[in-house]
């Protein structure tokens, strides 16, 4: 099923027109037909079936015919993430939406070698967004995942209270499992980790967490890889206390 974007605010008896990037991929790319059905998504958790209608060769809209039930998780997870070189950011912008995390936030720690400079800011994070959305379309979610503004350890320190239960995924934690921390909060519903970048988070930084308030766990004797270890997380959290 082709799923697109509409604007919430853009709804009007039942129709929704499609952005001129929308109505190229659905005419151009696609090769979609008048009447062909579809769904339609506003990003906000809103989800319809819908049937295109085409307008001329450039313009497209949808006619919003039944609401789609809700696929977001009963739980509200959050993914700090220590910045990761490469393309990797872009992977967990992905991923960590088809997983249903609720939003991805870059954190510049001591160890993070990649930086999200000022002057780059919206541009890099305006395509990380865009990867987001385009993930959200393909596995169905009403919601998009947002990707926050990088943040600093010392603001990350202050955001650790915020939440119901923080998890500090840390390569120096040993005992202390997901499964122990599922025991001990049964019925979370604000679900946050922290994942280092490749060069891992500093004992001082790890300390500091831990201060916070955040519960710090293992995920095992192996070390894994930042962008495999923040994917992993994710699906376990949503495996304890999610719908997976």
């Amino acid at each position: 099923m082709h799923r697109f974007k509409i604007n919430k605010n853009e709804i009007d008896n039942a129709r929704a027109p499609l952005s001129q990037e929308e109505a190229a991929h659905a005419l151009k790319v696609l090769r979609l037909k008048d009447g062909q059905t579809v769904q339609a998504l506003d990003g906000e958790g809103g989800m319809w079936s819908a049937c295109l209608r085409v307008a001329d060769d450039k313009n497209a809209y949808l006619e919003l015919t039944e609401a789609i039930s809700n696929s977001e998780a009963p739980i509200d997870v959050t993914v700090y993430m220590g910045i990761p070189k490469g393309d990797k950011f872009e992977f967990l912008c992905q991923k960590l939406t088809e997983l249903g995390a609720r939003r991805l936030v870059p954190v510049r720690m001591e160890r993070s070698v990649a930086k999200i400079e000022e002057k780059e800011k919206d541009k890099k994070l305006a395509r990380f967004r865009k990867i987001a959305q385009e993930a959200q379309k393909q596995c169905g979610r009403g919601m998009e995942m947002e990707i926050a503004d990088p943040i600093s350890v010392k603001e990350l320190e202050k955001k650790v209270r915020e939440h119901e239960l923080t998890l500090l995924l840390w390569e120096e934690a040993e005992g202390y499992r997901t499964r122990d921390a599922h025991k001990e909060y049964p019925n979370a519903s604000d679900i946050a980790c922290i994942i280092g970048p490749e060069g891992g988070i500093s004992e001082k930084e790890a300390d500091a967490f831990v201060e916070a308030g955040a519960k710090c766990v293992t995920l095992g004797p192996r070390i894994l890889r930042a962008e495999t270890a923040a994917v992993t997380a994710a699906g376990v959290i949503m495996s304890l206390w999610g719908d997976i």
